[in-house]
């Protein structure tokens, strides 16, 4: 159910199981976290996660919920590997979005909704604590009192909740989801990929209180001394966009 592609430097993953409003399954898990693997260490400048139908995602399989062991959460694991990946994540929500699906839209760093969509997390209705990790990834984004709504009160926020709450940063006509996610792609794909991906880790780092110092420092200094640097100077200079070779 992954559909992936690379060009020019956006790559693009697309849940692709309609019938089953894209709830992913425990292989869907693990070739989602592949894909990201593999684009890791290539010149990556902005990724788009969607979904293909009336919903993004609806969570985690049913069967799967019920077979697997989660005191190790595949579902965790995979949201850190999107939350992590170096460069920007966008999360075009091409409709609503219930259970662990709010998770790993929360784990993009951007998430552009369509009119009309809703946002709906039911397991206290069915007996379950969700995993502390992704409660603590909700709360850094949403803060306490949202969290307090999404999951000791199971309620169903609509598409102007989401956008006055902070979980969207964009709401769309359906018809403007495609243009508005290529835009924004496009526009972090034009920045410099060091200084971006760099900035990002610190954001990691200093949402969860782990901030290396040290090591910010080392990336500040070498965006200073990168050739990306000396070009975003040239061409302020000479009144041009810029082109960066992240190096």
């Amino acid at each position: 159910m992954i559909e992936s592609k690379l060009e020019n430097q956006i790559g693009r993953i697309t849940l692709n199981r309609p019938e089953m409003h894209n709830a992913i399954n425990l292989n869907a898990m693990d070739d989602l976290r592949a894909v990201l693997k593999r684009w890791a260490d290539k010149d990556v400048r902005a990724v788009v996660l969607t979904g293909s139908g009336k919903s993004f995602c609806s969570g985690v399989a049913l069967d799967d919920v019920e077979n697997t062991d989660w005191s190790n959460s595949p579902l965790t694991l995979l949201c850190n590997a999107v939350e992590e990946f170096p460069a920007p994540t966008i999360c075009a929500l091409n409709g609503s979005v219930f259970g662990g699906g709010i998770e790993l839209a929360m784990s993009c760093d951007f998430r552009i909704g369509v009119q009309g969509m809703q946002m709906f997390l039911p397991a206290a209705k069915f007996g379950i604590h969700y995993d502390p990790v992704g409660i603590a990834r909700i709360i850094q984004r949403l803060g306490a009192q949202c969290a307090r709504r999404v999951f000791l009160l199971a309620e169903k926020l609509d598409d102007l909740a989401l956008k006055d709450c902070g979980f969207l940063d964009h709401l769309v006509a359906p018809d403007q989801l495609e243009t508005t996610t290529s835009e924004m792609s496009e526009t972090l794909a034009a920045l410099a990929p060091m200084a971006v991906r760099g900035m990002k880790q610190s954001i990691i780092e200093i949402s969860r209180g782990t901030l290396d110092h040290a090591a910010a420092t080392k990336r500040i200094v070498a965006s200073l001394a990168s050739d990306d640097h000396a070009e975003g100077m040239a061409a302020k200079r000479e009144n041009r966009a810029p082109v960066f070779w992240n190096r």
